[in-house]
């Protein structure tokens, strides 16, 4: 199982444009294959880094995903709507696996 950990870098003054966008993945993402463990916007210090969380099962099975999350509609709108209000300065995205602790 793999982890897949976005940073983003948000414009501050829009995190309400980007809690939306988060909130809307919270059901687009479990319904194309992925478990979702959640998206973190910032409260205190940080204003423009935020994080989003979810695991997959391996690097073949995120191709896939990927592919049914952008062919969903829910996923369409989502990619139009942070591209349209540009909430989103920069996304990186790393892939880790769990050493150890609950499963």
């Amino acid at each position: 199982m793999l982890t897949c950990i976005i940073r983003y870098e948000i414009e501050p003054f829009q995190r309400a444009e980007f809690e939306t966008y988060a909130e809307t993945w919270a059901a687009a993402i479990p319904a194309a294959g992925a478990n979702l463990i959640g998206y973190f916007s910032p409260r205190e210090g940080t204003a423009t880094t935020a994080y989003g969380l979810y695991e997959i099962a391996d690097l073949a099975a995120y191709e896939a995903y990927r592919a049914r999350l952008a062919g969903s509609p829910e996923g369409a709108q989502n990619y139009a709507f942070a591209a349209q209000n540009r909430f989103i300065r920069r996304e990186d995205r790393a892939f880790y696996h769990r050493i150890g602790g609950p499963q």
